[in-house]
């Protein structure tokens, strides 16, 4: 069996959806837009520039959740996908998941993003095993905080570790494992894999894929 492991923002998605979830939060006159437009676009340019503090940006994605039931945050979210996300999943990333899942590879999304946003998103591209950040829940709501180690860097290689744990499974299982990523913030995790895959990856990325000889797509 193969492990095949998904980063979802600019690898599946053809966007950020850690991003795109405050853009309609705004858009929807639930965060103001003039304190918080401002501060998403700021996170995003640190995420990008690998100078992300995780922690200040889950304390400010976060804090929205805490403000609301539930029940509100999900219909919310039903708007987001059909507004923000499901046009920004192209065809050609659906027939690369499909295309593993139908192999029978143990396949997973791995992702910084909570898995408030991001576990619908996984259901769409029909992956049952998502890993990502865990916002902290309490008497069925979520306090703002964060639920563990964040899916982050050197945090994406722990999280993953502890769910294959959690399986019954280990890293030498697996005939060939392959993470398709972006983001030269997912180096930890790319260096563990035995094939790794950088997909439209950011200058930083493309430079060291390049140079190391891995392979090199577009989900275009």
């Amino acid at each position: 069996m193969e492990l095949v492991l998904f980063d979802l923002d600019h690898t599946l998605l053809d966007g950020d959806s850690d991003y795109e979830w405050a853009q309609f939060l705004i858009e929807q006159g639930v965060l103001e837009r003039a304190s918080y437009e401002q501060r998403n676009q700021d996170f995003f340019e640190q995420y990008k520039a690998g100078r992300l503090d995780i922690h200040a940006f889950l304390d400010f994605q976060l804090a929205p959740l805490a403000q609301y039931p539930r029940a509100q945050l999900d219909a919310w979210h039903a708007q987001f996908m059909a507004l923000k996300i499901l046009p920004i999943i192209t065809g050609a990333a659906r027939r690369l998941v499909a295309r593993n899942l139908e192999q029978g590879h143990l396949c997973a999304i791995v992702t910084a993003t909570n898995s408030f946003v991001t576990a619908p998103i996984a259901r769409e591209f029909g992956v049952g095993h998502l890993v990502a950040t865990e916002p902290e829940e309490s008497g069925g709501r979520f306090t703002g905080k964060v639920s563990g180690t964040p899916c982050f860097r050197e945090g994406k290689v722990t999280r993953v570790e502890q769910w294959l744990a959690a399986q019954g499974r280990r890293w030498d299982d697996f005939s060939e494992s392959r993470f398709y990523s972006d983001s030269h913030n997912d180096l930890p995790l790319l260096e563990l894999v035995s094939h790794p895959i950088a997909v439209r990856p950011d200058p930083s990325l493309e430079r060291t894929a390049r140079s190391r000889g891995w392979e090199v797509i577009a989900l275009d």
